[in-house]
């Protein structure tokens, strides 16, 4: 079959592979479509940072690179694996990418995604969605109802993560929130607030494109930083206190800064972002306003209440997808046209079918 292949640095070659055949507790999948995530592109300009070098293969799948890519993906059953139920063929469903040891302290309690020995498929080895089949733990699969297509499925996976980070945060329905960067990650958690019912959400943004997602999508105020003094804004709109809470989806320093400054006392500033770089913080801004920063990873038992809230249209992210291109041309009119035309872009999905 034709995959993804992560070799190193703008390293990406789609080759052919073994097709992965079932086993036990199982099933496997023909692939529909899959996500560019933008842990994908940070892997594919300065990784590898999560996937396993050849020092270090991961501890769950005993694989180094190369891997195949692709984690935020659809499909379709094929297969089903003995020990399986609930899965019928030509079932659609949706991937949570997620690998754990099922066995530590974190995994017991229900916090797969703090798993000391974490992964993902599409990254840590077991295959990935950028390739035409994949062989999938069931317990990493969700049924999508009638009213979720496939295309539209794929948008479940930021969604989740921004659920998870909405709920980690402290958002109270009925609170004020603020969100530096309207990228994915940022418009899926405009979209979970605004479902969940937060009083005001304001976001900072520089790419008109998705300033115009952003107030599309129901934002109550979206700023430019070039332009205005965002905190001062945030702070006007909101009783000069400031947001109840914030999230940094961007990963900068300037975006963090703005996250702390922007949040009232004693509320927390909330990481949603995988970072490049080291971050540089000064810890005055906490201490003076006696502020919190925090973050999460990744997504534990959300699925449910974002697949729910796609069913009954409380969100609706199909214009979120700004692209849908094959995986033959993956690279070319997928990572490189992302680092090209970011602000152009939002979420490119991939099919092997086209």
């Amino acid at each position: 079959m034709r995959a993804l292949r992560y070799y190193g640095p703008k390293d990406l070659r789609v080759e052919d592979i073994a097709e992965p055949e079932v086993i036990p507790g199982h099933v496997k999948i023909h692939i529909d479509w899959c996500g560019i995530c933008g842990t994908d592109l940070h892997e594919y300009l300065g990784g590898p940072i999560l996937i396993p070098d050849a020092a270090q293969p991961h501890p769950i799948t005993g694989e180094s690179l190369p891997v195949t890519m692709g984690h935020e993906f659809t499909g379709r059953v094929v297969e089903v694996g003995d020990g399986v139920e609930g899965f019928s063929l030509g079932d659609p469903v949706i991937v949570e990418p997620t690998l754990r040891d099922h066995t530590c302290h974190e995994c017991r309690r229900g916090a797969h995604n703090l798993c000391p020995q974490i992964g993902f498929y599409g990254l840590s080895g077991f295959g990935g969605g950028l390739a035409e089949y994949a062989v999938v733990d069931a317990r990493n699969l969700y049924v999508l109802p009638d009213t979720i297509s496939t295309d539209v499925g794929v948008l479940i996976d930021p969604l989740v993560v921004a659920w998870q980070a909405m709920r980690d945060s402290g958002y109270r329905p009925g609170d004020s929130a603020f969100i530096a960067g309207a990228g994915p990650i940022g418009l899926a958690l405009l979209l979970s607030l605004k479902a969940s019912g937060a009083r005001w959400v304001g976001m900072s943004e520089i790419a008109a494109a998705r300033q115009a997602q952003a107030i599309q999508f129901g934002a109550d105020a979206v700023f430019d930083p070039r332009q205005v003094d965002v905190v001062a804004e945030v702070r006007a709109a909101t009783d000069r206190i400031g947001a109840h809470v914030t999230f940094d989806a961007s990963g900068l320093n300037e975006t963090l800064e703005t996250a702390i400054l922007a949040v009232r006392p004693g509320g927390t500033a909330f990481n949603v972002a995988i970072w490049e770089q080291p971050a540089a913080l000064d810890v005055n801004l906490l201490v003076t306003g006696g502020k919190r920063v925090a973050s999460t990873l990744a997504f534990a038992g959300v699925h449910p209440s974002v697949i729910a809230c796609l069913a009954d249209k409380r969100i609706d992210p199909v214009d979120m997808i700004t692209a849908r291109i094959s995986l033959e041309d993956v690279v070319e009119k997928g990572f490189d046209e992302l680092i090209r035309n970011k602000d152009d872009h939002i979420k490119i999905i991939v099919s092997p079918s086209l």
